[in-house]
């Protein structure tokens, strides 16, 4: 009896600690996982919440839209998981976007390699997942929003510098990863516009499969195959600094001017020496961050992030002319996104 009484006054000084232990415990493990977030209909238990942001190849260029990620997943207390092709062909990101589908993804935000092609496993994965575009859009698809550049504008941005730079007209080279992606043939298509009537020719259209040696060689073939040629353009990140070494390597530097798009390094580093002439930049931090936000809502409240889409189910994020009179600035702000 004493034994019973003694376990029963412990108890009692015991019992409040531990409840309040379990209670803390509780709370926490509410939290844990890819992000909480509270459940639809306004409930008062958070709900795991699973995002992804699918890349169309593993160029350094998407490091800048991680930047705006991990800005995002900071503000929102949410985790995006960042999944990229490994050498950017269309099966391999086909099998992430059904992976991330059958894992029971809430969003998934995809640049698309060949849109037309992968209408299918788009829309497959947007019967499980929201589903949104970013830089390189699929139209046809069941994807609610695009998220991203202009590409016919910037291509058209692009044009008009073509064209200040072959006033007398001239024959150019166009080099890509894959002529399929929207973002290409939109590009290609405002280039083409706006050197219409100017007497500059388009002798050839390579295309790599984000191949860089390809992309490289692609350059030097063509560049050796018309001795005439007065200008080269990158439509895809990596282009630029395979041109800038193509150039370089054949001596063709000031004699082949070049144009291109996006903020490689080595893209930069040739504008500052005069390789390129200049790069028509995107917002690729804006990418990472407003995908991860637009994600994130159609996630935990669809009915008022629906509301929310424009009426043309894009977002234009905008872009820049960067040359030699502005590249040193440009190159201080990205650091600065970087870190």
């Amino acid at each position: 009896m004493r034994e019973t009484k003694s376990w029963g006054k412990g108890w009692a000084v015991v019992a409040p600690f531990l409840f309040a232990l379990l209670a803390m415990a509780a709370c926490s493990n509410e939290g844990a996982g890819t992000g909480a977030a509270p459940a639809e209909g306004g409930g008062s238990k958070p709900k795991s919440v699973k995002l992804a942001f699918i890349t169309n190849n593993a160029s350094e260029f998407w490091k800048i839209a991680q930047a705006g990620i991990r800005k995002y997943e900071q503000e929102s207390k949410v985790q995006v998981d960042v999944k990229m092709p490994p050498n950017g062909t269309t099966e391999e990101q086909n099998q992430i976007v059904e992976n991330l589908s059958s894992q029971g993804y809430d969003a998934i935000a995809v640049s698309a390699i060949a849109p037309n092609d992968q209408v299918p496993v788009l829309n497959k994965a947007a019967e499980k997942s929201k589903l949104i575009t970013f830089d390189s859009d699929a139209p046809k698809s069941s994807r609610l929003l695009y998220i991203g550049t202009n590409n016919y504008e910037a291509g058209k941005a692009l044009g008009a510098h073509i064209a200040k730079l072959l006033p007398d007209g001239g024959k150019m080279a166009v080099f890509v990863g894959t002529l399929s992606a929207d973002n290409a043939k939109q590009r290609l298509q405002g280039i083409q516009d706006a050197i219409a009537g100017k007497n500059i020719e388009i002798v050839d259209k390579r295309e790599d499969n984000t191949d860089r040696a390809k992309a490289r060689s692609n350059v030097e073939d063509i560049i050796n195959a018309h001795p005439d040629l007065k200008l080269v353009a990158g439509l895809w990140s990596y282009n630029g600094p395979a041109i800038a070494a193509a150039i370089e390597a054949l001596g063709k530097k000031g004699k082949v001017l070049a144009a291109v798009f996006d903020e490689e390094e080595e893209t930069l580093r040739a504008i500052e020496s005069g390789t390129i002439s200049a790069t028509v930049v995107q917002k690729p931090f804006q990418f990472g961050y407003l995908a991860s936000k637009w994600a994130h809502e159609l996630a935990t409240k669809p009915d008022a992030a629906m509301a929310q889409i424009p009426a043309n189910k894009s977002i234009d994020t905008g872009i820049d002319l960067i040359e030699q009179t502005n590249v040193a600035d440009f190159k201080k702000k990205l650091a600065e996104m970087k870190k």
